[in-house]
């Protein structure tokens, strides 16, 4: 097993160096690819504790799991693509030994093209209410659920399941208000109608037909309902396309690396930078957990004791609209991907970020913050002394396991838990609770 570490570890480090020369490339690079792919090969087939042999059975254990890790749900792919993606079935393994990319890049470029396509389409959908008096059905078995036709079942597969999460959504709405029954079968063509108008004339009333007041009708719960349908589909599509060709091509080598089994993974550089904050339990920062709200980062908590923190000066529900490396020039950062504007904005402690905040207020300031080390509390073990019956026992939360792979003196799991255990003994505990 040492032998199979010597030739894995050098083999990960390479690859992550060539992977990480810019923050981001939404541009393909096929070189580079080439190369992981002959790198993952190597590491795969050299230093795995059980290596496969790469045939025509390894081939499509490949191609039927990078299929469905891009389109789980079959909602892009139509069984035409299938049926062209099919040609391959049996030549990755070949692929992959000669460092060859047609399959992924057929696959992703016509995951790419059928993504636009779902996105000029499914505002038109939800741009009108639908007909809930007709009966339909909706696989949501997608194991069992076969690919759509052509590209005309797969926007009407699209409808169904857009109708199906409104038709979710409005259930709860009426339900919260009591008005469940509203939803019955031989109403639902005049509230069909009633929505229709509504929709038209820009007009909502309550269940009583007067306007204003706190109980909402049927026709505006359906509208409120489809909205809420869009938002979500608009924030799955904004997370799409932050995705990048790095992203997409880590799908791939995955699919390569789980046919030898199901617990070989690849990181990418990105990737690999969070497993390892979230394993540390520690990162050098502002101390913010920041989100992406359209194209804006947003400040969604402030890490208690952390320098934002301290500051006073920033909140949650602010916005970064610019950071500057100390007295550096600002970079924009609206309509960065968030995983790139944090890059900027975190960095080693004891250099400062200047950061150009859009207040709640609307107000525009620049707040400069001091990075230092974050410890995640969280992530840690804590204990606690309980009594029961009169007699005392001790409680381990242990949240998760975690150690520093870059600093071995910073506190681990094993190591803080023999402390805890320690220390309860001194409590005289009778018994012992380890919450995992």
């Amino acid at each position: 097993m040492k032998s199979n570490y010597k030739i894995i570890l050098p083999i990960i480090f390479l690859a992550g160096l060539l992977l990480s020369f810019s923050i981001k490339s939404n541009a393909p690079d096929p070189d580079k690819d080439r190369v992981l792919i002959g790198l993952i090969r190597y590491a795969l087939t050299q230093g795995h504790y059980d290596p496969k042999n790469l045939d025509d059975q390894f081939s499509e254990t490949v191609f039927n799991d990078f299929i469905k890790a891009l389109d789980p749900a079959k909602r892009f792919f139509t069984q035409k693509d299938i049926d062209e993606f099919a040609a391959y079935k049996d030549k990755i393994d070949d692929q992959i030994k000669t460092e060859d990319l047609t399959f992924y890049n057929l696959v992703y470029n016509r995951y790419a093209q059928r993504l636009q396509e779902a996105k000029g389409f499914y505002k038109e959908i939800l741009k009108y209410p639908f007909d809930f008096s007709r009966e339909e059905n909706y696989d949501t078995d997608f194991s069992e659920k076969p690919f759509a036709k052509n590209e005309v079942e797969l926007i009407l597969n699209w409808k169904k399941q857009l109708k199906f999460s409104t038709l979710s959504r409005l259930y709860d709405n009426l339900e919260s208000q009591g008005n469940v029954d509203a939803i019955e079968p031989s109403k639902l063509k005049d509230l069909k109608t009633e929505t229709q108008n509504n929709n038209e004339t820009g007009q909502s009333e309550d269940s009583s037909g007067a306007t204003g007041k706190e109980k909402k009708s049927f026709a505006q719960l359906e509208i409120e309902a489809r909205t809420a349908t869009e938002k979500s589909m608009d924030e799955f599509f904004d997370f799409m396309d932050d995705l990048d060709d790095t992203d997409w091509f880590s799908v791939y080598i995955n699919s390569i690396t789980e046919a030898f089994d199901p617990h070989t993974s690849y990181f990418a550089p990105n990737i690999k930078k969070k497993f390892d904050i979230d394993m540390a339990g520690k990162l050098e920062g502002i101390g913010a957990r920041l989100q992406k709200k359209g194209d804006y980062t947003k400040i969604a908590e402030l890490i208690s004791g952390g320098p934002a923190w301290r500051s006073g000066q920033l909140e949650v529900g602010d916005i970064i609209l610019k950071v500057a490396q100390g007295d550096g020039e600002p970079l924009d950062i609206v309509g960065m991907r968030l995983d790139d504007a944090i890059e900027f904005i975190k960095g080693k402690k004891g250099t400062e970020v200047r950061l150009t905040i859009k207040k709640i207020d609307g107000s525009i300031k620049i707040v400069p913050i001091v990075r230092d080390v974050i410890e995640l509390e969280e992530t840690f073990a804590k204990t606690s002394v309980v009594e029961k019956d009169g007699r005392k026992f001790g409680v381990i939360n242990l949240p998760k396991f975690y150690i520093d792979f870059n600093e071995r003196d910073f506190r681990n799991s094993a190591t803080d838990m023999e402390q805890e255990i320690e220390r309860l003994k001194k409590e005289n505990v009778e018994g012992l609770v380890i919450d995992l």
